[in-house]
């Protein structure tokens, strides 16, 4: 069976970015493309970087158990859809999940074999920071952001393994070195 790996952590810790460049150097990954409500950010495009639903869709998958997981998060919901994990591993391919905290939970109850790896701030105040420079979120968006951070920061020591995102060469470099053992590791 492909190897799933979660990556999971408070928004603004720089997933997309460990993510981007964990694909730039095992190029064999696929990425699973997450559902959203949220609003396209400027230069996002549909299927590529989320599939963009509005809620009623969103509701309606839900209800039909169209979803691995789902999550809502600062007023928003995120979910990964059956249908686009199922096509990853259909082909044999291992397969990256970014999602939610609370997504991640769900698919350790359904996926335990799944790979669940935390990235984690190297502190609050510089989440903050990361947050606000980013500044595609106005600051009521943020404050809700930083108000669901805090719990999932507490959550970090259930996961398989924990990054601290303080300088990205280190983090991702952590990062490869974790899935290339993990891929080359018997499933079981």
């Amino acid at each position: 069976m492909a190897r799933v790996f979660v990556i999971t952590g408070p928004s603004g810790v720089g997933k997309g970015t460990l993510i981007r460049r964990l694909r730039s150097a095992l190029p064999e990954l696929r990425l699973s493309v997450s559902a959203t409500t949220r609003a396209p950010r400027e230069g996002e495009e549909h299927g590529r970087d989320y599939w963009f639903l509005d809620e009623d869709a969103f509701a309606r998958q839900v209800r039909d158990g169209e979803f691995v997981e789902h999550a809502e998060y600062a007023g928003r919901r995120y979910g990964t859809l059956r249908s686009e994990l199922d096509r990853h591993l259909a082909d044999g391919a291992p397969v990256v999940l970014e999602i939610e905290v609370q997504g991640a939970q769900q698919v350790r109850g359904t996926m335990p074999e799944a790979v669940q790896v935390f990235v984690a701030p190297p502190s609050f105040d510089a989440l903050r920071e990361r947050l606000e420079r980013r500044g595609t979120d106005d600051p009521d968006v943020i404050r809700r952001r930083l108000d669901v951070s805090l719990g999932e920061l507490r959550q970090q020591e259930q996961f398989d393994h924990l990054i601290v995102n303080d300088d990205l060469d280190a983090a991702t470099a952590r990062l490869v070195g974790i899935v290339r053992d993990e891929i080359g590791r018997p499933s079981s």
